[in-house]
């Protein structure tokens, strides 16, 4: 069974509002593999486990039409009240049951997402949905960030890991996957034209308010705010007040530049 931990509304709308746009370079990196493996015209895309619609909106542009699934119905609801290009659709499934026909699909992806999945059925239904020469595109970026403000980065570091490592017992085992950069993942796909890319870092500008609100969007500090909501808000005001004090500034607008490492799987359908 697929993990399900994005499911309340307040979490939808804070995992649109801060999580990291997709990189340009894996999109890049996604779009040349498919046009080296596969001809155009691209008639439909699906993107699995879309969350609030980032990585969709980026792909549109390339392809016919693109669905967004998610079997988050508030991802869903945030998805659809983003603004969109025509080509765009979404609609609530699970990654292991799409609603696709047998060989219909260009290219699946999923960003961010592919860990949450039972890796087993979802392959299964992606090379079900897959046409000949169709291609897979799964990534996502270590959650262990590098904040880096003037010569404060090593300090900055130090306190977003003590954050992560503090939640880290609130964590799901699917973390470990995205720790091992999909390798469980990429041993289970079938097909013998696939390649992992790795220690891909990816520079983002955010304010300290912008990066609390990351932290915030984490699923492992969603659950110990369930736990305990008064512990979770203290532990999110001593971090952002913890920033500042090393920044020597005091405004949370103040901007920052994370670093996140990206990783990739591709993989192509035999024709």
């Amino acid at each position: 069974m697929a993990t399900q931990l994005f499911e309340g509304k307040e979490h939808a709308s804070l995992y649109q509002k801060y999580r990291f746009p997709p990189a340009e370079e894996v999109q890049k990196l996604i779009i040349s593999y498919l046009e080296e493996k596969k001809q155009k015209p691209y008639l439909l895309a699906v993107d699995v486990g879309c969350g609030t619609g980032q990585n969709t909106r980026t792909m549109a542009p390339h392809f016919e039409r693109i669905v967004g699934t998610d079997i988050s119905k508030a991802q869903i609801e945030e998805a659809k009240q983003a603004l969109c290009a025509p080509n765009i659709s979404y609609c609530v499934s699970p990654a292991e049951e799409l609603p696709f026909e047998d060989s219909s699909v260009d290219l699946i992806t999923a960003a961010a997402a592919a860990h949450w999945f039972n890796i087993e059925k979802f392959l299964k239904e992606a090379d079900r949905i897959l046409k000949p020469s169709g291609c897979l595109a799964l990534y996502t970026y270590h959650a262990h960030m590098e904040v880096h403000y003037k010569d404060c980065a090593d300090k900055l570091t130090a306190i977003f890991n003590e954050f992560y490592d503090f939640l880290a017992k609130y964590a799901s085992k699917t973390i470990e996957i995205v720790h091992s950069e999909y390798e469980v993942i990429f041993n289970a796909i079938p097909y013998p034209d696939k390649k992992r890319i790795t220690k891909m870092v990816h520079k983002f500008p955010m304010p300290i308010a912008g990066l609390i609100g990351l932290l915030q969007s984490f699923s492992m500090f969603q659950t110990f705010f369930q736990i305990d909501l008064e512990a979770a808000n203290k532990l999110l005001q001593k971090t952002e007040q913890r920033f500042l004090e090393v920044m020597g500034v005091s405004s949370n607008e103040t901007v920052v530049e994370i670093w996140a490492k990206h990783f990739c799987i591709l993989a192509c359908k035999s024709s």
